[in-house]
């Protein structure tokens, strides 16, 4: 979402996919920026909570684009529009727009580590405050480990946690 503050996106239209939470929000949040936010959904309802499917639908600048899923992501060098095609009617439409972003989901690649680490049932690898993980020793940061905010700056200072943690590990193994 921090993407979208970007001045080339500055009072254009933008194109969130999805339905659910992520979606919603990154949809709101864009609203701050853009000109106009389309979220285009597969469904011809959100799968996202309650409160934030309303909060979404009653944003005057955003518009909903239902039973639709991306076909094609049109421009050369930038971002021009969205070829969308409606599931029910399979009519396709163009959708100008100067950005694309995509909230369908996320999938942690931590496969590498199943029956190493500790995870929870969504595949991330948990761990405690420190940033250490179930195995003493091994520290985990970045988007692995977080299912919240999944952006670089967060996995930064987590990346920066682990290692003052690992120092502290060997500071303290080497006495």
């Amino acid at each position: 979402t921090c993407d979208g503050a970007l001045p080339m996106f500055r009072d254009q239209p933008l194109m969130v996919v999805g339905g659910g939470d992520s979606a919603c929000e990154e949809a709101t949040f864009l609203t701050r920026f853009a000109s106009k936010v389309y979220l285009a959904h597969r469904r011809d309802e959100l799968r996202a909570s309650k409160i934030m499917a309303e909060r979404t639908l009653e944003n005057e600048k955003i518009e909903m684009v239902w039973d639709s899923e991306v076909e094609e992501i049109l421009g050369e060098d930038k971002v021009t529009g969205v070829r969308l095609r409606n599931n029910k009617t399979d009519a396709e439409q163009t959708v100008e727009c100067a950005g694309v972003f995509v909230a369908i989901g996320h999938v942690p690649n931590t496969q590498i580590f199943k029956g190493q680490l500790e995870m929870d049932d969504a595949g991330y690898i948990t761990r405690s405050e420190g940033a250490q993980t179930s195995v003493p020793g091994v520290f985990v940061a970045g988007d692995c480990s977080d299912k919240v905010y999944r952006q670089a700056v967060t996995a930064a200072g987590m990346g920066c946690a682990a290692a003052i943690e690992a120092e502290r590990l060997l500071a303290t193994e080497s006495q």
